[in-house]
């Protein structure tokens, strides 16, 4: 590295040393009020400089074809809008092949190389943590946070991921909100497509879109 590129990479970590930087990831298919809950959650309990909402690429975790990333990014980013603090990143849909959570949290870390990461997962997920690619390197580059609970038992994860962890790992505290988006896309394929069917569970903007574009429905 030259010594302007070094000092250059010298001057981003000072401007971003102290910053805590929000990545919560999903496939939001379709991004739902629950979603929205969980950022301004986050925002609020972690102290955030910025929230990174990263609609995921190419899957390799799901057995479903997800729906197409223009769909998803824009109700992702009409779910989000005017959310103080929080910006859709769509590298995950711009990257070819599999989507790694990894390479998201490495990208961003060169982004702001004096900041500390928080990732942003459910329990489910966080579960499931020793399947993911490269996740010890995870646990290392960003401090986990999961919401409603701080872990699942040793019997439902399999494994103890805490012992690995250089950070603690912190819970975010939601309410109750019964709603999920595979409830939502059952909804719309069982043939109730409408505006208010929907509307109760999603931002008014993603509802709409949904309507527009006919998505969720059989065929």
């Amino acid at each position: 590295m030259s010594a302007a590129a070094a000092a250059t990479v010298e001057q981003r970590t000072g401007e971003d040393r102290g910053k805590r930087i929000g990545v919560f990831g999903g496939s939001f298919d379709p991004p739902h009020r629950a979603h929205v809950a969980l950022a301004l959650a986050a925002l609020d309990q972690l102290q955030l400089s910025r929230l990174y909402i990263v609609p995921t690429g190419q899957a390799w975790h799901k057995a479903r074809d997800l729906s197409a990333p223009e769909h998803r990014l824009a109700m992702t980013r009409l779910a989000f809008s005017g959310l103080a603090g929080v910006e859709v990143d769509d590298r995950e849909l711009r990257r070819v092949g599999p989507s790694f959570t990894i390479d998201t949290l490495e990208a961003l870390q060169a982004d702001h190389p004096g900041a500390q990461l928080y990732l942003i997962i459910g329990a489910d997920q966080f579960a499931a943590l020793q399947s993911w690619h490269r996740w010890e390197d995870v646990l290392e580059i960003a401090i986990i946070c999961i919401a409603n609970r701080a872990h699942p038992t040793r019997a439902e994860a399999g494994f103890d991921p805490t012992s690995r962890a250089r950070h603690a790992v912190l819970t975010l505290q939601l309410p109750l909100m019964g709603v999920s988006a595979t409830d939502i896309r059952q909804k719309i394929g069982a043939g109730q497509a409408g505006l208010q069917a929907v509307a109760h569970l999603v931002p008014e903007p993603v509802a709409r879109y949904i309507e527009r574009h006919r998505l969720y429905l059989p065929g």
